[in-house]
This record gives structure tokens, C-alpha cells and sequence, in this order.
């Protein structure tokens, strides 16, 4: 394809974004700058036609470009230029989360207000995460609220019922050895450690160890390593024409509900090396009720052992330079701000 062709394919398809309807040659003969015909475009937009980057709902209408037109297209926009007062912005504002749940809430807020799309933002943790430290707090009628702290901000909790209470003092003193010999350490190695302590014999004979084996076996450190997963602003597919019947919008929203299906829609479509956008025009693979949906998005490997997927999701004739922009801008974002 000449550089004249992709020109015109792009005026092609930016026409269609901004107006919905099929885009006649005389239009973009009167966009273009350097007085080519309507007939000398209309030619090009036939020769687009039969490449199957344009189709043509009637004889008489227009062209509509295809989901092949829509990635040529994109992948001309993807070199965005990030703009320093916008990062800066975007810091400021994540800045004000204390957790990591926090922030990937207040991600997904902020792509949603940006691009009027699907904002997603998820925090996904992988095999390498490093403690930071752990709480242990008595509880009425022998339990104990065991607090697993991540270095990447992420905090779960645990109550567990045991069969004689452990004092306070005691308690303090597994609290103290958990943190003092392996903050800092990635969670298998932190495991595999202990493992090999506790099945020492010496280990029978210390008091520290010894309760310590009651609480590990109880799940302390077995941590829940499912992804924190933010969707906000589904509603703003309400009112797009999907072409889809009553019955197929309500399975697309029961879809954008699954935190499941979401991680996944993320893993599949987003396997850029980390800070790369990726496009995805059409997302038919996915669910059927998708087919006329695109995802934008960037993965961002974080401190500690996590990995952040910063995503838009929208109509297929989105702003796709805006949604780009918004989503890199925020990738640096999220992965500026110390864990």
C-alpha cells in the first residue's frame, strides 16, 4: 500500500469515528490538502475495498472501514508522545492512595472519566512477591487476625480459631521472627525456608518455633494471590449501536461483571513486552457479544513481584488517539508511585 493509500484509509476511518456514517470520496477529496479528485479517491477507496480494508453497506452509500482498516489505522497512532504535566497530574492523583486496591480503583475512575470508555485497571500478582511484614493480633474465643503485608502495598487478612490461645508475649515473639529474618524475601523462598527450620529437629525444642508450626500450619504466609481487578463505566455502552439484540447486551454485561473473564480478556489481548500499548479492534474471540468492541491497553511490570494491566475498553470507533494516550499516560503513572 503507497503512503497515498493510508492516507486516505486513515482519513477514511478518522471520518467514520468522529460521524458513525459511511464516508463518501467527495469527503475526503475535500479534506485532503492537495486537490485530488473525488473520482482519483473514489479509485483508491475501491482498490482499499477489494484489499478488505473498506466494505459498503449499500451500492449507493458510502464505504465502512473494517477491523482491519480500524488496525491499520491504530497502529499508526500507537508512537504516542507522553506529555510531562500530564504524568505529573496523574502521580498527584494516584499519589493520594495508601493501597494497592486504592490505587487500582482510583486508576480505572480516572481512564473512565479520560476516554468516556470502560476504564480497567488490575494488579496481578506472579510468583515473585516479597513480604514486608506480618501483624498478629488476639482475637476473643482463641483467634487470632493473622496480616500478611506485601511489598507491593497489597494487604490480606486471615482469622484462624486454634486450640489453645498462644499469649501475647509469645505472639509478639513469632511477629518479630517472621519479620526480622525474612522481610524482603520473595514468598516462595520465605516457604521454603521455613519449611526446612521447622522440620529441624532443634525446632521441637524452641518455643518460638513451636508456635510458630501451630500458625503456619494454620495458613499463615498461604496467601489468596488472586488479582485485584477494577471495571468502571460500563455504562457507557448504553445507547451505542452494537447491533446486538436485548438478550446479547445483557450476556455482555453479565461478562464485563466476571473478574474471571476480565484477567483473562487481559492476558490474552495484552502480551506486549511491559510498557508497550497494545490494540486489540475486535474482541469477537472473547465473547461473542464483544465482536464490535476494542480494547487499548499496557502492561506494567511493578516492585515486589506484581504486574499492572491498565486498560480502555470501548466502542470500536472510540477515540482510539485519545484512549492511547490516557492509557500510557497512566501506565507511567501507576508504575511511579513507590510500593
Amino acid at each position: 500500500m503507497t503512503p497515498r493509500d493510508l492516507d486516505i484509509l486513515h482519513a477514511v476511518v478518522q471520518s467514520y469515528i468522529e460521524t458513525g456514517e459511511p464516508v463518501a470520496s467527495r469527503t475526503i477529496s475535500r479534506r485532503r490538502k492537495d486537490g485530488l479528485s473525488a473520482a482519483t479517491v473514489r479509485n483508491v477507496m475501491a482498490d482499499l475495498a477489494e484489499g478488505g480494508f473498506l466494505s459498503q453497506p449499500h451500492t449507493s452509500a458510502g464505504r465502512v472501514p473494517t477491523e482491519r482498516a480500524f488496525r491499520s489505522y491504530v497502529h499508526s497512532l500507537v508512537r504516542a508522545r507522553l506529555l510531562v504535566a500530564e504524568l505529573q497530574r496523574l502521580r498527584a492523583e494516584l499519589s493520594k492512595t495508601e493501597t494497592m486496591e486504592e490505587r487500582v480503583e482510583h486508576s480505572s475512575h480516572i481512564l473512565t472519566e479520560m476516554t468516556r470508555g470502560v476504564g480497567i485497571a488490575a494488579a496481578i500478582p506472579t510468583a515473585s512477591q516479597t513480604l514486608d511484614h506480618i501483624e498478629l493480633i488476639s482475637l476473643a474465643d482463641r483467634r487470632v487476625l493473622m496480616v500478611v503485608v506485601t511489598s507491593d502495598r497489597i494487604v490480606r487478612n486471615r482469622v484462624v480459631t486454634l486450640d489453645d490461645m498462644i499469649p501475647a508475649e509469645e505472639m509478639a515473639s513469632i511477629r518479630n521472627y517472621i519479620n526480622r529474618n525474612f522481610s524482603g524475601w520473595s514468598l516462595p523462598e520465605v516457604h521454603a525456608e521455613l519449611k526446612r527450620r521447622l522440620e529441624q529437629q532443634s525446632a521441637t525444642y524452641d518455643a518460638v518455633l513451636r508456635r510458630l508450626t501451630v500458625l503456619y500450619t494454620k495458613g499463615l504466609l498461604s496467601i489468596d494471590s488472586s488479582p485485584e481487578v477494577h471495571l468502571e463505566g460500563a455504562s457507557n455502552l448504553i445507547g451505542l449501536d452494537f447491533h446486538l439484540t436485548r438478550e446479547k447486551m445483557r450476556e455482555l454485561f453479565r461478562a464485563l461483571e466476571e473478574k474471571k473473564r476480565i484477567v483473562q480478556l487481559l492476558d490474552r489481548f495484552l502480551e506486549q513486552p511491559s510498557g508497550e500499548v497494545a490494540v486489540q479492534v475486535g474482541l469477537a474471540e472473547a465473547h461473542p457479544s464483544m465482536r464490535e468492541l476494542s480494547l487499548i491497553g499496557v502492561t506494567i511490570a511493578l516492585q515486589g513481584g506484581m504486574a499492572a494491566k491498565i486498560a480502555v475498553l470501548g466502542p470500536m470507533r472510540m477515540n482510539y488517539e485519545k484512549a492511547i494516550s490516557a492509557v500510557l499516560h497512566m501506565g507511567q503513572a501507576f508504575q511511579s508511585i513507590p510500593a
